[in-house]
């Protein structure tokens, strides 16, 4: 095996073992919806203060930790409960607490030791965690959020699969540690270990760091993987900056060895924000630089992290430090509500996923549209669900299998409303497209009455190129079983003249008479020459029927670099479709015409006999 092979071979492994670590963190918590985890009903910060009594609890009465005389303000004795030595039971109460929001094993116990505070001595206080209580609409976000964190780590994945570069891998390793996923009952089974728990932290503030770098790097990168000139000083010092996030994460495990670190964890969030707004003044910075058509790819990139990464910081926020509630105050921020954040976080992915994927991608605004028409849609349902489900839940009593149904009928409602809401919202602000859509409605009837081959190929190539602003536009007939460039724009001489049934990028492509997508496979086959970089054709629109292709036009993306979206293709294979009956139309006339000059000869030479 050549040094190549091995080193890809490696990587390979590398990704894979990394992807199923990543998984491994997040798929135990999908038990949690059929078997809740257990609480204290307290949280902590990373400075020992207990700014929280109720914890996952309906009242505060529900508490263990209430119960047990804590209250908001308590100070834990970090000092008493460091990890030295690691192996001991203060030791691994001390880890279950790091982080925020914690979880653990149903029944486990724990051992505190609480700072004197006024007239109250210092103490020591056994708590046994107790199962949270369910929630209908805690249990859907959480579903959807471990559904998301997957689909998540194998998108970045594939990427890395199908493109490996440090761009895709930098993006592969941020979505580790950052994705929407959650690794509650990961945690709460490491516990029983100290030792593996505190080795976990520690590979988390590692992941953390590594993650900040790696979406730096994937800013200066995307979508094409190459830094260039005045970023490559960025580049050379992400290093250093790594050294920097290491070090800030690594001090908020202080609490583990009895220091204070609530400044260190806020600090290590708080960086999160400085990363992701240098990412976008990157990738902000770097648009003007790109080609059209990768320029309309990095837009979906900034879109994905100007929705994601706020929501996913502001999730971590309310989890693992006590700022919003210091600010807001307790209970400002539920976790179900914590949870529709982190499964925001997901549409950063998507968006990246389609940017690095596609040479080409739509019009950033058709997806930003849909999902804001989607979010309306559901942003009533979701808050009534929030504060009124339980309610409605005691008052009815409904069986699971019925909330099944209920759930089964408000999506498809939902659908449908989208659906049509969509229509509408493209409607009123698409102009643009239905001035285009009314334009070529038009031209089709002019095809169908067109009275030569050549009127019919003008108007397939001219009209549509000026009503969608297409960068090219080509027509080849059919001709012996060949098909030959008869009208073409945006197209030069040394381009393909000639395309053969049997080879790319018609090779079983014409047999439906659908229209297909032209990808970059297909444009850098041997022997055919396609017009690169705008003019490159992205769509093929055979113009015949399963018994015969009379010609196929191929489409470029539009001069602003973006692709066809679906109804602008269903549009060109709707003028594809009128061309094939204009064709079958003037090729019988052309026959009807040339049988009577036949005829008309046969009759002559009969009379001169």
């Amino acid at each position: 095996m050549s040094e190549r092979k091995r080193t890809k071979l490696g990587r390979r492994v590398l990704l894979a073992l990394l992807t199923l670590y990543a998984l491994a963190m997040i798929l135990p918590d999908f038990a949690r919806i059929v078997r809740p985890l257990g609480s204290f009903g307290l949280t902590t910060n990373a400075d020992g203060l207990i700014y929280d009594v109720q914890g996952p609890f309906a009242a505060e009465e529900e508490s263990p930790a209430r119960r047990a005389g804590l209250r908001v303000g308590d100070h834990l004795d970090l000092a008493g409960m460091r990890c030295v030595p690691v192996d001991t039971e203060i030791c691994a109460s001390n880890l279950a607490l790091w982080g925020g929001v914690t979880y653990v094993m149903p029944g486990r116990e724990a051992t505190l030791l609480v700072k004197a505070s006024g007239q109250q001595p210092g103490r020591e206080v056994k708590l046994i965690a107790e199962p949270r209580p369910r929630t209908l609409a805690l249990d859907a976000v959480t579903l959807l959020d471990q559904i998301a964190g997957a689909l998540v780590v194998l998108g970045a994945a594939y990427l890395v699969w199908i493109r490996p570069g440090a761009m895709t891998w930098a993006f592969f390793t941020y979505t580790i540690q950052f994705n929407p996923g959650q690794s509650f009952q990961f945690h709460a089974w490491l516990q029983q270990w100290p030792r593996a728990l505190l080795a976990q932290d520690v590979a988390s503030c590692v992941l953390q760091a590594a993650g900040y770098t790696g979406l730096l790097l994937f800013a200066l990168r995307a979508p094409v993987d190459r830094c260039e000139g005045r970023w490559r000083g960025i580049e050379r010092a992400l290093p250093a900056l790594t050294i920097l996030f290491l070090a800030v994460a690594l001090m908020s495990l202080g609490t583990a060895f009895g220091y204070p670190t609530e400044f260190a964890m806020r600090a290590s969030i708080l960086i999160g924000f400085a990363v992701s707004a240098a990412a976008l003044g990157i990738l902000i910075g770097r648009r003007r630089d790109l080609s059209p058509r990768d320029y309309q790819r990095i837009r979906w990139v900034i879109w994905g992290c100007l929705i994601g990464l706020p929501a996913y910081l502001i999730a971590e926020i309310s989890q693992e430090t006590s700022l919003p509630a210091s600010l807001f105050g307790e209970a400002a921020v539920t976790e179900d509500l914590s949870g529709l954040f982190y499964l925001v976080n997901g549409i950063l992915c998507v968006f990246v996923v389609e940017a690095v994927r596609r040479p080409t991608v739509v019009s950033v605004w058709i997806p930003l549209r849909r999902a804001t028409v989607l979010g309306l849609l559901l942003s009533a349902p979701a808050f009534f669900v929030h504060e009124e489900l339980s309610t409605i839940n005691e008052w009815t009593r409904l069986p699971d299998w019925a909330w099944v149904a209920v759930a089964s009928v408000l999506v498809f409602l939902i659908a449908r409303a989208h659906e049509w809401t969509t229509e509408l919202v493209d409607r009123l602000f698409d102009r643009d497209f239905r001035r285009a859509e009314k334009r070529l409605g038009a031209v089709g009837q002019d095809i169908q009455r067109a009275e030569s081959l050549a009127d019919i190929e003008r108007l397939l190539v001219d009209e549509p190129m000026r009503a969608l602003r297409l960068a090219s536009t080509a027509l080849f007939r059919e001709e012996d079983g060949v098909f030959r460039r008869r009208v073409s724009a945006g197209w030069d001489t040394a381009d393909a003249d000639t395309l053969h049934a049997a080879e790319p990028p018609l090779a079983g492509r014409l047999d439906g008479g659908r229209p297909f997508r032209i990808d970059g496979s297909s444009a850098d086959a041997p022997g055919v020459r396609l017009p690169d970089d705008l003019a490159r054709p992205v769509l093929g629109a055979p113009v015949g029927n399963p018994r015969r292709c009379f010609a196929v036009v191929l489409y470029g993306g539009h001069e602003a670099g973006t692709d066809l979206d679906g109804a602008a293709r269903d549009l060109l294979g709707g003028l594809a479709r009128d061309a094939e009956i204009a064709y079958g139309q003037v090729e019988s006339e052309m026959l009807r015409k040339r049988i009577e000059i036949l005829e008309k000869e046969i009759e002559r030479a009969s009379e001169r006999r």
